[in-house]
């Protein structure tokens, strides 16, 4: 596990030892490259090869229309929703091309797939995230390598929390308590069951695509996939026109 707040993931690394587990916390700035790299040497000096890695370091703290929020605060939304996932991809797919195996899986959130006026440069990243997946995942091509994109839902988190009890969120995303209230709150077993199950290769064929854990995707069948990937959904496109990939190799 690797965040910037060691204690939380010190902390989770001893829950799951005293379940049984095996974890590590490693305390690193995803959006410093440098920083990624080395902590990536010492975990796979201290754990063994990086098989699975799933980029779930998020970012959403400007909210509001752009002329209300901090300029910094969206751009750092920007930057450790895309950034941070580069760079993790970065430090981690050479050692896995060498090996000739591995999956990735990079989180994407609301505003994915559809407007989020009060939250522009969270969507705008995870968005983005969503291109870069598909672009990462056609690069890697028959390489053994695999990304995929995940919509974990509406989970209750501290970034939602914040969202939840600050006076920007308060003013500006204020049915956000009631989707809670309603029972819209997933938990996020569903897409920690989600992600064994991509490692495991069950969904290989939607590499490059987004997978929903809040939308029943754990049970989809061989016959769903293939009327995904058959249909060219799960990636972003422009409605009514066919997909074009002048520069696909």
């Amino acid at each position: 596990m690797l965040a910037r707040t060691a204690p939380e993931i010190a902390a989770v690394a001893e829950a799951i030892a005293a379940e049984g587990g095996a974890a590590r916390a490693y305390a690193v700035d995803i959006v410093d490259l440098g920083a990624v790299t080395k902590t990536f040497a010492a975990v796979e000096r201290d754990l063994g090869p990086v098989s699975l890695l799933a980029n779930n370091a998020g970012s959403f703290v400007a909210i509001g229309p752009i002329w209300a929020v901090e300029p910094e605060a969206w751009w750092r939304d920007i930057e450790i929703n895309v950034r941070g996932a580069f760079n993790c991809c970065r430090a981690a797919i050479p050692a896995m091309m060498a090996r000739g195996r591995g999956r990735i899986i990079n989180m994407t959130g609301g505003g994915t797939a559809t407007s989020f006026p009060s939250g522009s440069g969270y969507a705008t990243s995870k968005a983005g995230l969503l291109r870069f997946t598909e672009c990462v995942s056609d690069s890697l091509a028959g390489s053994g390598v695999l990304v995929f994109a995940m919509d974990p839902g509406l989970v209750r988190t501290a970034m939602t929390e914040y969202q939840l009890s600050s006076e920007a969120g308060r003013t500006h995303l204020p049915n956000l308590p009631r989707l809670f209230e309603t029972r819209v709150n997933v938990p996020p077993t569903l897409a920690a069951r989600l992600s064994v199950e991509i490692g495991s290769g069950r969904f290989d064929r939607l590499a490059g695509r987004m997978l929903m854990a809040a939308r029943g995707d754990l049970g989809l069948q061989q016959a769903e996939i293939d009327d995904i990937v058959e249909a060219d959904l799960r990636s972003l496109r422009v409605n009514g026109l066919p997909p074009e990939r002048p520069y696909s190799p």
